[in-house]
């Protein structure tokens, strides 16, 4: 608990992706406190890897051990073949032990209920809940926790705090999609995949021009941009300059978008979180975003920064109608991964080329990161190496601390 305007409140929670296994490991080992997974059915990411039984258990079971929580997004809408299935797909994972079920169908949520009375209960934000009375709605149907519609700003959320005793979560960073909160119609009707069903085509990242029905094979651009409009391309979104803000309007658990995203993104992200919601805990008075963290931040594939709906709506600000591409403008490639470190050799997971000669960041959990020229690279065998390619993995001696899990990467 912690002391915020004058009220003692829950210690905020960073809410992390994990896409899979590796994913939820490097989350937890970066700070999150708590991680969201899908299984093989039910959850909004089929394109992430997503998780085995065998290996859900195994990553809440890690995550407990870390003194973390897991929540298991089944946040589809479900059509009557899924709902027929569930309870038997609830069965197989009650043994495991989810901390709560992220929903966002009043029918699943019913399921639940029924097949595991008792299973903490969590609103996706693709229920696109935008009022106090839908809270407390909600609330009266089991639900502890809601996730804001993305189209609510800091004071409409301020105020659902004020009137209603429930947690709120709220995404503080990552992709956004175009429809509202998430609700995608576009994919079914124009390449028969559900966004809905967790198979989202991505057509608002589509470049599209004017056709005029008698000139057929004649695109016309929408601006005067020979590349075409990416007129439904979203920003990303980047909370990392407001956190005390939304401390403030009473948001308890802030989450990350990402389960399809690689473990660098993960990584880096969670580790800026962690450390400006620590800062903001320590000295709430003084708070200040510092400039590295955007700085870090920028190092991660991205399509531009906005704040969303938080300050209002944003209009064309919040669009990029340049591109619907994420690139990293300062110039940040992931190497690889610690493995093990026994004494000042590193055993180091290659994951992209690396040669004789080129400089290393070896990122912490902290914001301070190290820096090693590879002058030398050995084999598992032990020969000397020139070029590691990826899936190696190569022993470096290294002249600092590091830690199993630590991302390593450098600039490109």
């Amino acid at each position: 608990m912690v002391f915020i305007m004058n009220k003692l409140i829950k210690k905020p929670e960073l809410l992390a992706p994990a896409g899979d296994l590796e994913k939820l490991k490097t989350a937890l080992h970066y700070g999150a406190d708590a991680v969201y997974l899908s299984g093989s059915r039910y959850g909004l990411r089929a394109g992430a890897e997503n998780f085995s039984l065998e290996e859900m258990a195994e990553g809440v079971a890690l995550a407990h051990k870390k003194g973390a929580r897991a929540y298991l997004a089944l946040n589809i809408f479900a059509h009557n073949a899924d709902i027929n299935s569930l309870p038997s797909y609830l069965r197989e994972i009650e043994s495991i032990g989810v901390d709560a079920i992220i929903a966002s169908d009043a029918g699943v949520i019913d399921v639940v209920k029924e097949s595991l009375p008792g299973t903490e209960l969590h609103l996706s934000t693709q229920a696109n809940t935008t009022n106090w009375r839908s809270f407390a709605f909600w609330k009266k149907q089991g639900v502890s926790r809601v996730c804001v519609a993305r189209e609510l700003s800091l004071e409409e959320i301020r105020e659902i705090r004020d009137r209603i005793n429930i947690e709120i979560e709220a995404f503080v960073h990552g992709a956004m999609c175009i429809s509202y909160s998430g609700r995608c119609l576009i994919s079914s009707y124009m390449t028969g995949r559900s966004a809905n069903q967790g198979d989202c085509a991505h057509p608002c990242r589509y470049r599209y021009a004017l056709v005029e029905e008698t000139r057929p094979g004649e695109y016309f651009p929408v601006e005067e941009d020979e590349r075409g409009t990416y007129m439904m391309s979203s920003k990303d979104l980047c909370m990392i300059e407001h956190l005390d803000k939304m401390f403030e309007a009473g948001i308890g658990a802030f989450k990350i978008e990402g389960r399809t995203k690689g473990i660098a993104y993960v990584g880096s992200v969670v580790r800026t979180y962690r450390k400006a919601i620590d800062r903001y805990l320590y000295n709430q008075e003084n708070y200040r975003a510092e400039p590295g963290w955007m700085d870090e931040l920028k190092a991660v594939s991205n399509r531009e920064y906005t704040t969303g709906f938080f300050f209002g709506r944003p209009g064309a600000r919040c669009q990029n109608y340049l591109s619907s591409s994420s690139s990293s403008p300062t110039g940040k490639e992931f190497v690889g991964v610690v493995r093990r470190v026994t004494g000042n050799e590193v055993m180091l997971e290659v994951r992209n080329r690396l040669k004789i000669g080129e400089t290393l960041e070896f990122v912490g959990t902290g914001m301070e990161s190290n820096s090693h020229k590879v002058e030398t690279m050995q084999g598992l065998g032990g020969g000397l190496l020139l070029t590691a390619n990826p899936g190696m993995t190569v022993v470096l001696k290294i002249g600092f601390e590091t830690s199993v899990n630590d991302m390593v990467r450098r600039q490109i």
